[in-house]
């Protein structure tokens, strides 16, 4: 423990001795050029445009990083209370900046830099219309989930973003004789600058099998009954880390997005059996999770790859908080003293049962209180005025693929409809709407009712939207826990 408290020292005074030297116009050249010949391993003769993006990005990341390293330091040192946004999309933005240059203004070098470099003879606006924007974000939803994260740091709240690492966006748009064509968004083809690969904290998600429920005789102690989940398939989530800097402040929290791999990523006896195919195929169906942002669902399959993506990136993302717990020495009881998770629509919604899961499941820890803490982590943003636009899932989809969150889901709803059975034990059509599972016709699971039900708090994203709510889409659950609905104006950052 002395060596780190001495090195953590070191890297502090480091920091501030850099931080009066690295902005001066050679510091900035020395620095921009050194990532060209160490990075890049070019020489301007044969560089291209984009390794002298790249060599500025790697220059103006270097400079994050200072504030990055030490905002994590200062929230672990203080064990502070952290906002984990999962949303399925993040429309950051080229992180350099186009134009108006993000990271450059952020941290108040946009001038510095652009006289530096124009010095050096190159076009400085050419170098920032070189970067690819993320594929990570479609359209409003990821577009304010951006505007969080960009005004969480600036207001300097402990705060963390999760997602998946899409390899593709949705689509590049042509237009060709007068039509659109659709083209693939390959957004990492040059690989990206701003991320750092932590396969270090991967983790393993579970898909399809069954459970096994555990006799009391079973168990190794005298906790209640366990219940065991043997998958069919299991998937390695490894996390990439991307710096979101405030606006003229210090803090710099965290994007962590999530991309899926198989655990063996090579079977070496079927390429000997002549199956070259074979040997990777366990890889390529691992990593189909992450692939696109929003695979086409009007097949059966599209739907299964979707429930697929949404389940990866949050149990991903919840294994993360407890590791992150573990490491500061906090207990799991204290889960939502540490963490309280906004869901970005219904998207990660499926998050509620995975918490339960992880805390009766795997933790031992009793049903109550597992559900106690899980309802004061979650808040729930809705998106959608529009009934048959609230997500919902067949229940023979749901088992097939989560078996175990889907026995945890009727369990919460069976212990909901008994409490509005006391509140309402003639009213059937209002417990009919408000169950988490649609009986009408074929039977689904409904996420907006999961995520009413498994959160402290619901908001809408505007004034009149939020009132609407209140009126209509989930009047049930207003008149029900009227104390959980409250607006929140978003999309300013």
């Amino acid at each position: 423990m002395a060596v780190n408290i001495r090195i953590l020292n070191l890297l502090k005074k480091f920091q501030v001795e850099t931080d009066r030297t690295a902005l001066t116009q050679n510091a900035l050249q020395q620095a921009f050029l050194d990532n060209l010949f160490y990075i890049q391993g070019k020489f301007p003769t044969l560089a291209t445009r984009n390794d002298y993006y790249l060599a500025l990005a790697y220059m103006v990341r270097d400079r994050l990083l200072h504030c990055w390293i030490s905002t994590a330091s200062e929230y672990t040192d203080r064990g502070s209370r952290t906002v984990a946004y999962l949303s399925a999309e993040f429309l950051m933005g080229p992180h350099l900046g186009n134009h108006l240059g993000n990271n450059l203004i952020n941290l108040g070098i946009y001038d510095e830099v652009k006289t530096a470099l124009e010095d050096l003879g190159l076009d400085f606006e050419s170098l920032l219309s070189q970067e690819v924007e993320p594929g990570l974000g479609n359209g409003g939803l990821g577009r304010l989930a951006a505007c969080f994260l960009d005004s969480m740091a600036t207001l300097e709240i402990p705060s963390v973003g999760y997602g998946i690492r899409y390899e593709f966006g949705i689509f590049d748009q042509t237009i060709v004789d007068g039509w659109q064509v659709e083209k693939t968004d390959k957004w990492l083809r040059f690989g990206n600058p701003w991320e750092i690969a932590r396969p270090e904290w991967a983790v393993e998600v579970k898909f399809g099998g069954y459970t096994r429920h555990l006799d009391s005789d079973d168990t190794d102690d005298n906790s209640q009954p366990r219940v065991h989940w043997v998958p069919d398939k299991t998937v390695v989530g490894i996390p990439y880390d991307t710096p979101i800097l405030g606006y003229k402040v210090n803090t710099c929290n965290t994007l962590r997005l999530w991309r899926a791999d198989a655990p063996e990523s090579f079977d070496f006896a079927v390429f000997n059996r002549g199956d070259y195919y074979g040997a990777v195929n366990k890889k390529v169906e691992s990593e189909n999770i992450t692939k696109v942002l929003y695979p086409n669902d009007d097949q059966v399959q599209g739907k299964e790859l979707r429930l697929q993506q949404q389940y990866f990136f949050t149990s991903c993302s919840l294994q993360d908080m407890m590791r992150i717990l573990q490491t500061q020495g906090l207990p799991l009881s204290r889960f939502h003293e540490k963490f309280t998770i906004q869901l970005n629509d219904t998207h990660p919604a499926v998050a509620i049962s995975e918490l339960m899961r992880l805390l009766v499941d795997e933790n031992a820890i009793p049903w109550d209180e597992a559900w106690n803490i899980t309802r004061k982590t979650f808040a729930y943003t809705n998106h959608t005025l529009l009934p048959e636009a609230l997500e919902r899932w067949p229940l023979g989809m749901f088992q097939k693929l989560l078996p175990r969150n889907f026995e945890i889901i009727l369990d919460i709803n069976a212990h909901f409809l008994k409490q509005l059975r006391a509140s309402y034990p003639d009213d059937h059509g209002r417990i009919a709407r408000m169950s988490i599972v649609d009986e009408f016709g074929e039977r689904y699971v409904r996420m907006a009712n999961l995520a009413c039900v498994g959160s402290y708090a619901i908001n809408g994203v505007a004034e009149l939207h939020t009132e609407l709510l209140k009126q209509d889409v989930l009047r049930d659950f207003y008149e029900y826990s009227p104390k959980k609905f409250s607006n929140k104006t978003n999309g300013v950052t």
